[in-house]
């Protein structure tokens, strides 16, 4: 199995960089296409899982290829493609090609080429040998559940913290955190973060023993703070302010509300109230929501596409002409009396009366050798007879 985390060293030394494009500029690019993917996602009611495939398969090409060769909308088309089959969700090409190209412009659009859907089939080929067919994929949404559950305390605080780190685990696939850290280490570093935004405490949790200085020993061991801190700031640089890029393809995520270093909080969510505080199945912890400036969800509908037209195919075929003539009906033999002698074979008429000639010699044809070939002409000679006992 490939391994397929990297350092940060490695990080910046991609075929992006390599081919001439800062690191900025290709961190913006693989924001970008991860924010196309869910933006994607969201609109054609892709479940979380597919949207989180396919953007760690958006991450994983251009590890090894450069935004220079590949443009990254295709690119991000291709793995929302490859991921919804995966996953069991699969969607036609060129549906997804309807919908992306309602979120592009026409210039970003025009990077499909003329014929979109064989510019996605053709690079989806490139894909599975990029990634060398590694196609399942595991997310931090289900540890994020399975250590919740353990967690003890206030079961609305709880849920308001899930919540919280549940976004932040969405936003986190802007960032290049799936080449760096396994989900389970994901999972409990944006948990802390969640935790101490929303100032819940873990004081107890279960299976609780003595070595267990923090709660996440029991679930990652020797997990460092430095460790959860960096991974909770490459989260949170994504509300910090940002400028305009200069080549004006695609606006920056806009920051949260300003509040102080230490209450800085992110965009805020709703909890679900008919669900339990770590139910699995909550409909609201698995929307993918993209951050706005008053910090509400976007509630996207899938688009409406409209049945095709139906043809009736009726056509009528005409009879075919007889190919050939029946044959013409031949009266049976004279049947044989079952006593006395049998009779006499009649003469046979001469071949011209009744059949073709077919064993006509060719003109170069050699006489048999005596002894051979055809009886002499004539009548056959006649056949003993023996009486019956």
């Amino acid at each position: 199995m490939p391994y397929w985390y990297y350092d940060k060293k490695d990080l910046q030394n991609t075929p992006s960089f390599r081919d001439g494009i800062s690191n900025e500029t290709e961190n913006r690019y693989r924001k970008e296409g991860a924010r196309f993917i869910i933006d994607t996602g969201s609109k054609m009611d892709l479940g979380y899982n597919t949207v989180a495939t396919g953007v760690v398969y958006f991450h994983r090409f251009y590890m090894f290829h450069s935004f220079r060769t590949f443009p990254r909308y295709i690119t991000a088309c291709c793995c929302l493609f490859l991921a919804g089959k995966v996953e069991e969700t699969p969607k036609k090409c060129k549906d997804i090609i309807k919908v992306a190209k309602s979120l592009l412009t026409e210039q970003k659009f025009a990077t499909f080429g003329e014929d979109p859907k064989e510019e996605v089939m053709t690079l989806e080929r490139i894909l599975l040998q990029t990634i060398k067919f590694d196609l399942q994929v595991e997310h931090p949404y289900g540890y994020l559940l399975k250590y919740a559950k353990c967690l003890k305390g206030d079961k609305g605080k709880l849920q308001k913290m899930v919540q919280m780190a549940w976004t932040f685990v969405n936003d986190s696939l802007c960032t290049t955190l799936c080449l760096q850290w396994e989900p389970e280490v994901i999972a409990v570093a944006l948990m802390f973060l969640a935790g101490k935004l929303s100032k819940f405490e873990v004081m107890d949790w279960n299976g609780r023993t003595p070595r267990h200085t923090a709660w996440w020993d029991m679930f990652v061991e020797d997990i460092t703070m430095d460790l959860l801190e960096d991974i909770c700031h490459q989260v949170l640089d994504l509300y910090s302010p940002q400028t305009q890029p200069s080549g004006g393809e695609s606006p920056p995520l806009p920051p949260p509300n300003k509040q102080p270093k230490n209450d800085k909080k992110p965009p805020s969510v709703t909890p679900p109230t008919s669900a339990s505080p770590v139910a699995p199945t909550a409909p609201k912890p698995v929307t993918i929501t993209t951050p706005v400036k008053n910090g509400a969800d976007v509630k996207l509908e899938p688009p409406k596409i409209e049945p095709p037209i139906r043809f009736n195919y009726q056509y009528t075929m005409p009879p075919y002409p007889p190919v050939y003539a029946p044959p013409p009906t031949i009266p049976p033999p004279p049947r044989l009396p079952m006593s006395g002698p049998p009779p006499m074979y009649p003469e046979p008429p001469p071949p011209a009366s009744r059949y073709p000639p077919v064993n006509v010699p060719p003109p170069n044809y050699f006489p048999p050798l005596p002894g051979r070939g055809p009886p002499p002409p004539g009548p056959p000679p006649p056949r003993p007879y023996y009486p019956p006992p």
